[in-house]
């Protein structure tokens, strides 16, 4: 477990724990300094430091989470930010036993990242229970604006519902209508094979096959034989990181790619810098983020990569970003750290986000703002590292997820789309 700590402009040494900065708030006579009345606020950065998802969080949200509070720090002192991590080793029992740790002995008030779907989902029913806040960044799994919403729990980069809708939508267009899914076998995958064939079936489109497999599994060779045999013109893969990443060199190995287009339903930078221009090249997929967009996006992606390496942030990164900043700020405006009153405070009105434009967060809890389609280029178009993607258009935030309505979210019954 890491913890790093920021007091105004200044950051303070890593041993200080969130304790220290109670003491010092409220303390009273001549100790009872501008600083002393900070309200100190302990987030928790709950994600994959060693597994199959590390490259697409791991350290990298930390990083951050912490340029957040630095960020946060600089427009304002009114806080004293704490930020701490640990493993949840993609193992809901452990995620959840952090997650109570945390708040019962280190007074965490919200918990962000949070990817596997399964530890999002157990922690995001905790922190509504403790009435703390659950910023889902890194988390897919649509249930968590759907049938699992809290008026504690916001969603922010992405989820299966707009993955799945949106990659059906890239593919339409080249009459690719018969899919075999290659599916994760946890709620991630289980997820996206569900949105992604309801969108399916929306167009017209049928399902050829479907197999599913253990997280970390290391050999498709079965499973990429029968999609070989279904007739399928899509191998449609409903998984991410190293999981995905081995699907799609093998298929590769197998002579797949020849007859079936691959469709990976959630692929990031670091995938695809694993996997390398040769053998990505021509994938297309959807995004909310990606490193060079924009002036705004390259100036942060630039601070990021200056503490990773020189790498490129994935957008499970950025949503990091995001949404810590956005959390501090509504803890600013409520002045409170209740995670009911914080989060209505995030959905009081439009967020100027620098790194996904214009967002809103909905009644049930999902943040709404463009999503964008990009293709993977060719070795010979690439200008270097993590210059690897084209964006080829863009879907509208309000046609980009699920109708509001139609999540069946107790939060907004009746509620108009």
């Amino acid at each position: 477990m890491s913890l790093r700590s920021w007091s105004g402009n200044r950051r303070v040494p890593r041993l200080v724990r969130a304790g220290v900065f109670g003491i010092l708030l409220w303390a009273g006579g001549a100790a009872a300094s501008e600083p002393s009345r900070r309200l100190p606020v302990t987030i928790g950065v709950l994600t994959d430091m060693n597994g199959p998802f590390s490259d697409q969080v791991g350290r990298g949200s930390v990083v951050a989470a912490e340029l957040a509070a630095e960020d946060f720090a600089r427009e304002d002192e009114s806080l004293a930010v704490t930020i701490v991590s640990a493993d949840h080793q993609n193992k809901p029992d452990i995620g959840l036993a952090i997650a109570r740790r945390w708040i019962d002995t280190e007074n965490v008030a919200a918990i962000v990242d949070l990817p596997h779907s399964g530890v999002a989902l157990g922690v995001a029913h905790l922190m509504r229970e403790r009435d703390r806040v659950a910023l889902a960044s890194s988390s897919m799994t649509s249930d968590l604006t759907g049938k699992a919403c809290a008026p504690t729990t916001v969603q922010w980069v992405t989820d299966t519902w707009a993955q799945g809708r949106g990659t059906v939508a890239a593919l339409a267009g080249d009459g690719l209508s018969a899919w075999y899914f290659l599916t994760v076998d946890y709620a991630l995958g289980h997820a996206l094979e569900r949105d992604a064939t309801a969108a399916l079936a929306a167009t017209g489109g049928s399902v050829s096959g479907a197999t599913r497999q253990p997280l970390g599994t290391a050999d498709f060779s079965s499973s990429l034989l029968r999609a070989r045999s279904s007739g399928a013109q899509v191998l449609a893969l409903a998984s991410t990181g190293a999981d995905m990443i081995a699907a799609i060199k093998q298929a590769g190995e197998f002579g797949l790619t020849p007859g079936l287009t691959i469709a990976p339903l959630f692929i990031q930078l670091s995938d695809i810098h694993a996997l390398g221009l040769e053998t990505a090249q021509k994938l297309r997929f959807v995004a909310s983020f990606y490193w060079d967009l924009d002036d705004a996006t390259r100036a942060w992606s630039r601070r990021w990569g200056e503490r990773m390496g020189g790498r490129m942030p994935t957008e499970d990164h950025a949503g990091v970003y995001s949404a810590t900043l956005a959390y501090l700020r509504a803890v600013r405006r409520s002045g409170t750290v209740e995670g009911a009153r914080v989060v209505a405070a995030m959905k009081a009105a439009p967020i100027d986000d620098p790194l996904f434009g214009r967002t809103i967060i909905r009644a049930d809890g999902r943040a709404v703002h463009d999503v964008h389609v990009f293709e993977v280029k060719r070795p010979a178009q690439s200008r270097g590292p993590y210059d690897y993607s084209v964006r080829t258009g863009t879907i509208p935030g309000a046609e980009a997820f699920r109708p509001l309505a139609a999540g069946e979210c107790p939060l907004v019954r009746g509620s108009n789309p």
